[in-house]
């Protein structure tokens, strides 16, 4: 018998970890409810499959769900595709969410640390013979920084 004190939505839970290393192939695992075994719809899927990929079996009393029966793994399919939608949907609004902000003149990502000016400024300051390590001194750039946006340039 395993157990945790943390938070079910806690990621280092020692007792499911000893758990799942504890069971072997012909064992079942079984929890009080499904709650108490994955934070989250992937994350129960996630462990439910490497268990059976395992060849041990699952279940779950209060929700009854046993992965030797037809109605379990009916179950356990049906809860595979309600994670697989909700992805989809997820991915759905982010994209939808970046077409919008994209309308709206914003961009994402990291912004530009050296302006075209700066840039052409220092490409001058660069082709008279001037040493890197004097141009960041210069303009107040960081070397890597300076490298970053010289391969961004570059084609």
């Amino acid at each position: 018998m395993f157990e945790d004190k943390a938070s079910g939505a806690r990621d280092d839970r020692v007792g499911l970890k000893q758990a799942l290393e504890f069971v072997r192939e012909g064992d079942c695992l079984i929890v009080w409810k499904l709650d108490r075994l994955g934070r989250s719809l992937p994350h129960l899927l996630n462990i439910v499959t490497d268990l059976q990929k395992r060849k041990i079996a699952f279940r779950s009393l209060t929700e009854q769900m046993d992965t030797t029966t037809p109605q379990g793994e009916f179950l356990f399919n049906i809860f595979g595709s309600l994670a697989k939608f909700e992805r989809a949907l997820a991915k759905e609004c982010i994209v939808a969410g970046l077409a919008a902000a994209k309308k709206r003149g914003r961009t994402g990502g990291r912004p530009i640390a050296i302006s075209s000016e700066k840039l052409t400024a220092i490409n001058e300051a660069l082709s008279t013979g001037a040493s890197k390590a004097s141009v960041c001194r210069n303009f107040g750039v960081k070397r890597t920084t300076l490298y970053d946006a010289l391969n961004r340039k570059a084609p």
